[in-house]
Order: C-alpha cells, then sequence, then structure tokens
C-alpha cells in the first residue's frame, strides 16, 4: 500500500523537479501542489503543517491516511464531512465501541470511502488509540516523541523518523501506516514544517511551530 504513496511521489519529483512553488490566480505563492480547487487551497493555506496535539484531530487524520491509500488527497477532502459524520466526528471511543453491523452499514455509506478492510481498520486503529491514551496518556505524547530535531529534505516521500513512528503503530497493531503514510501524517499534523521556502504559508507555520507547547 506504501508503495502506491512512493509512486506518487516518483512522480512529481519528475514532472515537478524545478518547481517548489506556484502564483495562483489570486497572487498567492504557494507549494506547487496546493494550487488547485479553492478546497484543496483552504486546506494547504489553513491547515497543513500547522502544529496539532489534539487526540481527536490526530486521529481523524491518521484514518483519513489510511482511507487516502490508493487515493488523491482531494477525494478524501471532498468528503471529509462524510467521513466525520460516518465516525462520530472521529471521537476515539464512539469509533472504538463500533462493531460488525456499523461496518455493514458503512460499506454502503456513500459519503465515504466504502472500503471494508479500511473501515474495519479505523476501527480496530481506534482500540489501538485507547490503548496509547491508557498507557502514555494521549496519542499526542506518542506521536510527537517522533518530531525529526533537523531539517528533512522536503520531497523525501519517507524519513527515519516516518519509519520509526511506523513500526512502533504497527507494534501497537495500527494498520495502514506505513512510513510513507506516517510521513504524509507528520507534514500534515505540523511535525515537520515542509512548505517550500517562498511559499506564504511556510512564515506562518513556522511561528505557530516555535509557539507550540509540545505534549509531555
Amino acid at each position: 500500500m506504501d508503495e502506491i504513496y512512493h509512486c506518487f511521489f516518483e512522480l512529481v519529483t519528475m514532472y515537478a523537479p524545478e518547481m517548489d512553488v506556484v502564483i495562483s490566480d489570486d497572487g498567492v505563492a504557494r507549494c506547487f501542489w496546493g494550487d488547485g480547487p479553492s478546497i484543496y487551497r483552504r486546506y494547504h493555506d489553513a491547515e497543513w503543517g500547522m502544529p496539532v496535539g489534539d487526540d481527536r484531530l490526530l486521529f481523524e487524520k491518521l484514518c483519513l491516511e489510511g482511507f487516502q491509500a490508493g487515493l488523491s488527497w482531494l477525494t478524501i477532502l471532498e468528503r471529509r464531512e462524510g467521513f466525520r459524520s460516518a465516525f462520530y466526528g472521529f471521537d476515539i471511543e464512539s469509533v472504538a465501541a463500533m462493531g460488525k453491523s456499523d461496518v455493514d452499514r458503512l460499506v454502503s455509506d456513500t459519503g465515504i470511502i466504502r472500503h471494508r478492510g479500511k473501515i474495519e481498520a479505523t476501527i480496530d486503529n481506534a482500540r489501538k488509540t485507547l490503548d496509547v491514551i491508557a498507557e502514555l496518556g494521549s496519542l499526542a505524547a506518542l506521536i510527537w516523541t517522533y518530531e525529526p530535531n533537523r531539517p528533512t529534505p522536503i520531497r523525501d516521500a519517507t524519513t527515519p523518523e516516518s519509519t520509526a513512528l511506523a513500526q512502533d503503530l504497527k507494534k501497537r497493531g495500527f494498520s495502514f501506516v506505513g512510513p510513507t503514510t506516517m510521513h504524509a501524517f507528520m507534514q500534515a499534523m505540523g511535525l515537520v514544517n515542509d512548505h517550500f521556502s517562498e511559499c506564504h504559508a511556510r512564515d506562518r507555520v513556522a511561528a505557530a511551530r516555535r509557539s507550540f507547547v509540545r505534549p509531555a
């Protein structure tokens, strides 16, 4: 599954080797991947890279990254409200309490990606998240342990830290958490600032990371 993400990154670097940012039709400089439909621009401008320490939001992104496997992020964004409705706003305890009847219902829900394996993995990952919270106090406490303490190459598909996080989560029984998936997750949740240097969002994300209180 992670191989699909590797192919995506290879295509990106092949077809946009010199293009870090683009000037959108609204005059704003954005990372080349963030110039698209308005929903995608809003995600790039307001969310991607901002540091997150809230367990519900971290769990939501972890699940959505899993659902994205083999698809575009735009496909997921367009269905995000459907996912939130289907999975109780990604309340971890509520998702963990879901059972087979819920899975059977959701495979017919046109508001989400109707993939039985990914739906089952979301429920099981919620249960594994509760185990992490019981052990460490929060999911954030585990995730932020893997924040890199050095700059990371922006175009890399994996990092040593994303590989280590993936290995840790897999040991704990999580699914759909390969190294490339976890790198995308870490980029989105602000564990690194991978906006390109000329992107208008980079400085704002950098300021947010400086003021962010890391989970104990």
